[in-house]
């Protein structure tokens, strides 16, 4: 039998530079046992974290430490299968979710922050907590950005930030949510962030920090430009492609002021 073809030199370099999945090599007309084995196991892994319980009590009990107000809520999807099924309702609050907020909306704060679980939950288990644990220092200061609370949502699409922070009467909401599983990230983390937010809002008027996770963006970074992001969208008013990323490399912006 003969061997796997190896290709040539130039295409295995670029390996070294990307995850993705290039110069597999053949075997016959097929791939290889290895990369075969590999992208079954990826694609396992991707599935799992679609399908994966939220765990927002545990979420929950870990936000204690920052001492913020929070909260839990959920869409009007009645379990996983319904979210995966209807988006629509991923997109909008239970009713009852809907008056306890509306009921907790005294709590003063420009800023609402939402963690949703999204389409992994598994990232939002990893990466969640840990990214606030980045994130609020750089929100205290130089000036600090109030926060009122927190909003822990299970069968959360994006566009769920939208009603509860316009409930809550926020200036700008920032949801973090678990982004669609790939065959090379199954635990990735998305941050949005809405200027204004209320029902309706397109994703053109939406600022995204996408890849948080062990091989994309670190936690300091992405608490960096989320940060950013916030001064500078709510200095400005605005969110989405009228607000673009000028927060530059981290390291080289240490120490200088942010947007007010």
């Amino acid at each position: 039998m003969s061997s796997p073809s190896v290709p040539s030199r130039p295409t295995l370099d670029l390996r070294r530079l990307t995850p993705a999945r290039v110069a597999l090599g053949r075997s016959g007309a097929s791939l290889p046992t290895r990369p075969l084995l590999d992208f079954t196991l990826d694609h396992a892994r991707a599935r799992d974290a679609v399908h994966a319980a939220f765990d927002a009590e545990r979420i929950i009990a870990e936000l204690g430490e920052f001492g913020l107000p929070f909260l839990a809520a959920r869409s009007r999807a009645a379990d996983r299968a319904d979210y995966l099924r209807r988006p629509d309702l991923g997109r909008q609050l239970e009713p009852a979710c809907a008056e306890l907020l509306a009921a907790r909306a005294t709590v003063s704060g420009r800023l609402a922050i939402v963690i949703g679980d999204g389409l992994s939950p598994t990232a939002v288990h990893v990466h969640a907590i840990e990214l606030l644990r980045a994130l609020l220092p750089r929100l205290a200061e130089p000036a600090p950005v109030a926060i009122g609370q927190i909003i822990v949502a299970s069968g959360a699409r994006v566009a769920l930030a939208d009603e509860i922070g316009a409930i809550l009467g926020a200036a700008m909401v920032v949801m973090l949510v678990g982004e669609r599983p790939g065959l090379s990230a199954p635990d990735s983390l998305g941050a949005y962030l809405t200027f204004a937010p209320m029902p309706g809002r397109t994703d053109a008027e939406r600022n995204c920090v996408s890849n948080i996770h062990r091989a994309g963006l670190s936690y300091g970074e992405a608490a960096f430009k989320i940060a950013w992001l916030v001064r500078a969208g709510l200095s400005r008013g605005v969110t989405g492609v009228a607000l673009k990323d000028e927060s530059g490399d981290p390291p080289a912006r240490i120490g200088t002021a942010l947007p007010e």
